[in-house]
């Protein structure tokens, strides 16, 4: 397979780097899709490769979000993967148990299904400067589909997650670092180097020693897989939603999916919307 939208680097047979490039603002649609489902085919049947750095060659973000304006049945009518689930579960709950090492190297931006994808990598390092984070679906009415609300209780606690998750703001380097969003930050300018050196280093240990550890911090902390398809129907069924729709379409009117301050500065972009009238509260 050719791949558009990754670019993919063997730096050596242990060690791999894969750099989404999908422009101006890496959506994540049926394209990504697609080639993230052959990149783990290839992750999963490759017998030396120890450690996967995930980083981003667009500036300003490693993956913005799910691209909204996607057809949905071009991903959901996708063959089905290993797991049995919709392709973007499938994704994420393969890419937490691949026997190597991931790690993502977060420059940027990495919102709703991008900040999903780097929750699924095993180890985050972010620019202290330049990451951010969040998952912004409950600003629109919609709700995080993509496992968030059972993996970010288990890494940061269940008041931190809670406040992630119904704030639908952005959170920087460095709070996402003392919450434990993220591993650590790194100046920016220092990250790549930082990445690098930690890659190297791990993808000369014993294959599987290291691939042995992973399968038991697997075992004691992953959430099980039947947890995530409750909640992506949750969000087919939030996100469409008459109110849900009203929110994203004063988004799109002020430059969702573009590259403009609303989607640099998203978390306050969602503060500043016209507030739809609420629906009867459910008993």
């Amino acid at each position: 397979m050719t791949y558009e939208q990754l670019r993919v680097t063997r730096t050596s047979p242990a060690l791999w780097r894969v750099a989404f490039d999908a422009p101006p603002l890496n959506l994540i649609g049926p394209r990504m899709v697609i080639e993230l489902r052959e990149l783990l085919d290839e992750l999963e049947s490759d017998p030396l490769v120890s450690v996967v750095i995930f980083e981003s060659a667009i500036e300003d973000y490693f993956l913005a979000h799910w691209d909204i304006t996607a057809d949905p049945e071009l991903v959901s009518s996708l063959p089905a993967g290993p797991t049995g689930y919709h392709p973007w579960l499938d994704i994420l709950i393969r890419l937490s148990k691949v026997p190597a090492i991931t790690i993502s190297a977060i420059r940027g931006r990495a919102r709703g299904a991008g900040s999903e994808f780097v929750l699924a990598t095993d180890i985050r390092f972010a620019s202290r400067e330049n990451a951010v984070l969040g998952q912004f679906e409950v600003g629109t009415g919609a709700v995080p589909g993509g496992g968030t609300p059972s993996r970010l209780p288990r890494l940061i606690g269940r008041g931190r997650a809670l406040e992630i998750l119904v704030s639908a703001g952005d959170y920087d380097g460095e709070l996402a670092e003392r919450y434990g969003y993220v591993n650590r930050t790194l100046p920016d300018a220092e990250l790549g180097e930082f990445v690098t050196a930690f890659a190297e280093r791990v993808s000369t240990f014993d294959l599987r020693a290291v691939q042995e550890v992973k399968a038991f911090v697997n075992a004691a902390s992953l959430a099980p897989d039947e947890e995530f398809p409750p909640q992506m129907d949750a969000f087919w069924a939030s996100a469409s939603r008459p109110e849900s729709q009203a929110r994203a379409g004063q988004l799109f009117a002020r430059g969702l999916q573009q590259a403009s301050e609303t989607e640099l500065n998203l978390g306050d972009a969602l503060g500043q919307l016209d507030v739809p009238e609420q629906p009867p509260r459910v008993r």
